[in-house]
């Protein structure tokens, strides 16, 4: 599928069947699919119709294989919120801005090793070493191991692509990995790093997010299990350096596709907050979240059966036309700016959505005066995802400013 045809789809969606009814092409269970952006963050706010609980991908799991893969995503109520607070108080926006001054510096290092080359990979050289290194501080992980977390989450996350997992998931072999996180057996690897790090943190002083997950009780008083902490330090992983690094590809290639909205922002640099948005909305890294219907509904007109996969699809409803004026412009001044890449104000919103503004927000602010001239030198190659909108090689050719 190329770069432009998903937006197309979407769009025809929006207007014909906003809540389609998608049939499995084996006959087996099919789904609805929410494209409008009202409809999405309708039903992303409603956890007691919609809920997380019945898992958030379209995988089909039996109620032994959630039991032991749950993770905060795939919970609703009192547990999600206590889970949640464990790590909130160090994704707020003050508690992440204390990290401007280490992203300045990082992102000067990140940009002046890869800009020794005229043309370069932009998401090996940048856009997946920068969140990568931010993730392994807040772990307090050596820098070392950074180019190990980058491949776990690869080889995770990218379960269809075979240029990354380990084992395909719709292949016969993955049914030997049903129980573990997206199939993956890469998360065995995940799991037995994570527990001999909480094995040197507990009972210890420190203000990592490991050390926190070990050492402070959930709101809720009922104990982390040891499979509780192996699915939220592998949720940390894969969400902390996925998303953004998708999001700073295709901003970088939104930016290269539209040279008069980079010009705009060296002239402007104040600008910059408000692109985000833009960027983040134009990138959608993340496709869609299923949600599980708890009861008979009405959405659209259409009728919701109590049990029915519903999807929502967060990357339609950033191109809604109904809430976005020539939703496939890209224009780094847009105003207002309603997107949900992040989801919208409901329970699961991304817990590292002020951390990933000020991560994009650094990074364009300091590369963006360095070039005169940013191009592709090759085509972009896309992840093979239905879940992630990721690019996975960009060759870049640069000139210096």
């Amino acid at each position: 599928m190329d770069g432009e045809t998903p937006w197309r789809m979407f769009a025809e969606l929006r207007r014909a069947a906003p809540v389609h009814w998608n049939p499995e092409p084996d006959g087996g269970r099919g789904f609805w699919s929410l494209t409008r952006h009202a409809d999405i963050v309708a039903a992303d706010r409603d956890a007691a119709t919609f809920t997380s609980e019945e898992f958030v991908n379209l995988e089909e799991v039996d109620e032994r294989q959630a039991g032991i893969r749950r993770s905060m995503l795939e919970m609703d109520g009192p547990r999600h919120l206590a889970l949640r607070r464990l790590l909130s108080r160090e994704f707020t926006p003050r508690a992440v801005a204390g990290y401007a001054t280490f992203l300045r510096g990082l992102t000067a290092r990140t940009l002046d090793a890869a800009l020794t080359a005229d043309t370069f990979d932009f998401v090996a050289e940048i856009a997946a070493d920068f969140p990568i290194n931010v993730l392994a501080r807040m772990l307090d992980v050596p820098d070392g191991d950074t180019r190990k977390l980058i491949d776990w989450g690869n080889r995770i996350i990218a379960n269809t692509d075979p240029d990354y997992a380990d084992v395909l998931l719709h292949s016969a072999e993955s049914e030997l990995y049903r129980d573990l996180p997206f199939r993956s057996p890469a998360s065995l690897e995940v799991f037995e790093y994570g527990r001999e790090l909480a094995a040197r943190r507990r009972g210890g002083t420190g203000t990592d997010l490991i050390s926190r997950l070990v050492n402070q009780p959930p709101a809720d008083g009922v104990p982390l299990s040891e499979r509780d902490f192996d699915n939220y330090f592998l949720l940390l992983v894969v969400a902390g350096n996925e998303t953004t690094r998708h999001a700073v590809t295709h901003a970088m290639r939104a930016l290269i596709d539209h040279p008069d909205q980079a010009e705009r922002l060296r002239d402007d640099p104040g600008l910059m907050p408000g692109a985000v948005e833009e960027f983040l909305r134009w990138a959608s890294p993340v496709y869609h979240f299923r949600r599980t219907a708890t009861r008979d509904t009405v959405m659209g007109g259409a009728r919701i059966r109590e049990g029915d996969k519903v999807v929502l699809w967060f990357a339609s409803g950033n191109r809604d036309e109904n809430v976005f004026a020539d939703p496939d412009r890209f224009d780094v001044t847009r105003s207002p700016n309603d997107h949900i890449a992040f989801g919208k104000g409901g329970p699961h919103y991304c817990l590292g959505a002020a951390l990933a503004r000020l991560e994009m927000r650094i990074m364009f602010e300091e590369l963006l005066p360095r070039l005169a001239d940013i191009r592709l030198a090759g085509e972009p190659r896309r992840v093979r995802s239905n879940f992630v909108n990721g690019i996975k090689e960009m060759p870049v050719a640069v000139t210096l400013a």
